[in-house]
């Protein structure tokens, strides 16, 4: 499955560890159940933490622990279950999550642009064409009605704007 990280493929930095699995040196992603069950030898670890975080569990769960991780993998089970958004958004705009959020299981090209919008900034991609075409799935569209974290202007902000503009022109 390609890995790509901010527009480009990208090299897999991170090694997935089963529960029962001794911790290698370097960078891993845990489950949601052993961050939450060994918390305290985890964030004394030397290296860099992920885990990768249901979409049926509340993400508030993790703000203890966002501090020492650098990596949440959000998932996408089916294509029309879209509540790794929603986990997104919150983890960046209400927790302030400054690390990298990846989109894992089912990414669809058609999805990409919305899912950058929403603050993932990686993503597991199952086609290679789609990761080979990424940078053309975020050009899909250039304006927006609906605000988000990620800072681009509104039609709403343009059109402000321009009357401004207007105004006092």
């Amino acid at each position: 499955m390609p890995l790509v990280e901010t527009g480009l493929p990208s090299p897999a930095a991170y090694i997935r560890v089963a529960d029962d699995e001794a911790l290698p040196e370097g960078a891993v992603i845990v489950s949601a159940e052993r961050l939450l069950a060994e918390g305290e030898s985890l964030r004394a670890r030397n290296g860099d933490l992920g885990v990768a975080w249901p979409n049926d569990r509340d993400v508030a769960e993790l703000a203890p622990h966002l501090s020492r991780l650098t990596l949440v993998a959000l998932d996408f089970p089916k294509f029309r279950d879209g509540r790794a958004f929603s986990q997104a958004r919150l983890l960046r705009e209400r927790l302030g999550f400054k690390g990298q959020l990846r989109a894992c299981g089912n990414v669809l090209r058609d999805q990409l642009l919305m899912m950058v919008r929403a603050g993932f900034d990686a993503f597991d991609i199952e086609k290679e064409a789609d990761a080979a075409t990424f940078n053309e799935a975020l050009q899909t569209y250039s304006l927006f009605y609906q605000p988000t974290g990620e800072g681009r202007s509104t039609v709403r902000d343009l059109r402000a704007a321009r009357a401004l503009q207007e105004k006092l022109s």
